[in-house]
């Protein structure tokens, strides 16, 4: 077992450690303790690690004990309107009754004894008991939301939940989704950081039938911010999720979703990037449930991975028994911009319907000389160049997004993201 992990098991044991949770959470705490406590730490000889160190935090002391920052940068989405939302040093620093809501929607903390009618039977349950990481944030989360909209509400102000990274400081925050049937609602999870610390922000939605989430997640840590976090749907029958993942790299940066269908007629769509610049790390593991029949699952992955830079990339479809008539898809395709990234990706189908449609497939490519050449004889620089076909490369992507702030934030956002991904 890892330094960090027994200071982790230590911290949760604690009597007080429950007082930052509700009453209601202490029975799941306990039993995601339990559990973690019989799990191995993982090496590069444990599958699901396989090609991702811990290094950089199994042998660091654990500081999971909330600290009092009182001033911080607030990222900004220009000309988006929205709920936002801050988890800053492990602590939810938004005040959450100063809000007027849309009629329809409720957020609670953790501590609200309102959250339990929403809460009790989803925490901890959507997300997959495999995820050692989500274990720990079950056990130690400090901070949370639970978000509830309701039957036929229809949600038109996005939500932003953003979570920073502090020095020397651990971010441990839950979040719990429900749309009820015929709801609406967009969710943004929106991390940044570069300093020193440790980030596990697990999200779990739960999607009843004939509702529609729309949901972003920002990974953009770097450096030396730690991050391992887990996005976890739940989809009922007749049901829509359109997903969209843009993850940077660090020392340590993984992603987990997880979606299950538990009714028929559902269509997820997921978009991801992952975009590494010099020497960083990311992992991006994906497992879709497809356990009813008539549903669809489209997935398309994009990276871009720079000089010594290391990438790692898992998507798993399994069709159930039952799971016939299923549509499902999932692609994934890298660029290298040098010799010395690495790129390990490993799609996989496993199927046991003998009446689906599924396809899945993996690319690995470099930048084009020929096009890179026509661009710098027609007088374009060639960061410039790169730029342009960086772009092309994702573009795809980035078109599909809905809302027009965030597609144009993203742009720019990305151009200076490529800048300093060029190779030299």
């Amino acid at each position: 077992m890892s330094q960090w992990l027994e200071d982790v098991i230590a911290h949760a044991e604690q009597p007080a450690s429950n007082e930052l949770a509700a009453t209601w959470l202490a029975e799941q705490r306990n039993s995601s303790l339990k559990k973690l406590k019989e799990q191995k730490w993982p090496t590069r000889r444990t599958e699901a690690w396989a090609n991702t160190s811990l290094v950089s935090v199994e042998s660091r002391n654990a500081k999971p004990t909330p600290a009092n920052i009182t001033s911080w940068d607030k990222p900004a989405i220009p000309g988006l309107d929205s709920i936002d939302i801050y988890f800053v040093g492990g602590q939810l620093k938004t005040d959450l009754s100063t809000f007027t809501l849309p009629e329809g929607l409720s957020i609670y903390t953790l501590q609200d004894e309102k959250a339990e009618a929403v809460a009790a039977s989803r925490f901890a349950q959507i997300k997959p008991e495999r995820h050692i990481f989500g274990l720990i944030n079950d056990a130690i989360a400090n901070s949370g939301v639970v978000i509830d909209v309701a039957e036929n509400a229809i949600i038109d102000t996005p939500i932003r939940l953003i979570h920073l990274a502090n020095d020397g400081v651990e971010n441990h925050s839950r979040v719990l989704v429900n749309v009820a049937k015929h709801a609406k609602v967009t969710i943004i999870e929106h991390g940044v950081g570069e300093e020193d610390s440790v980030n596990t922000s697990m999200s779990e939605f739960d999607v009843a039938d004939n509702a529609t989430l729309y949901h972003y997640r920002f990974a953009l840590f770097t450096q030396k911010a730690l991050h391992v976090g887990g996005c976890h749907f739940q989809v009922g029958a007749s049901s829509y999720i359109n997903s969209t993942i843009v993850a940077f790299g660090s020392d340590l940066s993984k992603l987990n979703i997880d979606v299950n269908y538990t009714g028929e007629h559902s269509n997820v769509d997921i978009n991801a990037m992952y975009l590494l610049a010099e020497g960083e790390a990311f992992d991006l593991q994906s497992t879709i449930e497809h356990a009813v029949p008539n549903g669809t699952s489209n997935e398309k992955v994009h990276g871009i991975i720079g000089d010594r830079a290391r990438a790692n990339f898992g998507g798993r479809i399994h069709i159930h028994r039952d799971a016939q008539k299923t549509l499902a898809q999932l692609n994934n395709r890298n660029l290298l911009l040098s010799r010395r990234a690495l790129i390990n990706t490993k799609p996989e189908l496993e199927i046991y319907a003998d009446d689906v449609r599924c396809a899945h497939g993996a690319t690995i490519a470099e930048i084009d000389d020929e096009s890179l050449y026509y661009l710098l004889t027609r007088g374009i620089p060639r960061s410039q160049a790169l730029i342009m076909l960086n772009f092309g490369f994702i573009q795809e992507l980035i078109n599909d997004i809905e809302i027009d702030p965030i597609r144009a934030w993203l742009t720019d956002m990305l151009s200076t993201r490529f800048k300093s991904m060029e190779v030299s």
